[in-house]
């Protein structure tokens, strides 16, 4: 029995054919391109609209390089970006965080606790300051704490404190201080300071 071949089959097959020929070679040279994909979570450009997902924005390439790659092997606990991270190549991830890099960290308006705020200033000083210098606007290789949404931080401490996410010993160090000598609250005050922070 002779079998046809649809026109539909065609163009089908040879759009495939198009986006395999083509798709990689002009993604990886088109990092903005890339991003594209990132806006509907992290926004344009990088600066975060929703409440629990953080601005990617003017990360290190190296911090930005390191979360994926963590997404990427499941050694960082995501909700998405696990299956996102898988695909892209070494070369995209290595493009696209040097896009963001180069956008403005945005920090748009939060709602913070003014009380929280003010204890968590004097607390973040004595336990983070050593690692998210400048009011937490410098995280070369631990990330930017100022201005990000309060719900990503308080759900990244919590994957920090019920040990899903690894910490390097001197965060755990911290935190183990600042939980002893604070508890919760003292972490709660914290991130209402960096989320306040412009």
């Amino acid at each position: 029995m002779k079998r046809t071949t649809s026109l539909r089959q065609i163009l089908a097959t040879t759009a495939c054919a198009a986006v395999l020929a083509f798709g990689g070679a002009a993604s990886a040279a088109d990092p903005e391109m890339l991003s594209n994909a990132c806006a509907g979570c992290h926004g344009t450009d990088g600066t975060s609209a929703g409440p629990a997902t953080p601005t990617i924005a003017n990360l290190s390439v190296e911090y930005f390089v390191e979360m994926m790659k963590g997404y990427k092997a499941g050694t960082r606990p995501s909700t998405v970006m696990a299956r996102i991270a898988k695909g892209y190549s070494d070369e995209e991830i290595q493009a696209m965080a040097g896009y963001f890099q180069q956008r403005p960290f945005g920090r748009p308006e939060q709602v913070v606790d003014a009380a929280k705020v003010k204890t968590g200033k004097s607390l973040a000083k004595k336990y983070c300051e050593s690692c998210h210098e400048d009011e937490g606007k410098v995280g070369e290789g631990v990330g930017v704490l100022a201005g990000q949404k309060l719900p990503y931080m308080q759900y990244s401490v919590s994957d920090f404190l019920d040990g899903k996410r690894q910490m390097e010993k001197r965060q755990a160090k911290k935190f183990e201080e600042l939980k002893a000598d604070h508890g919760d609250a003292g972490f709660e005050a914290v991130l209402n300071y960096y989320a306040g922070v412009k």
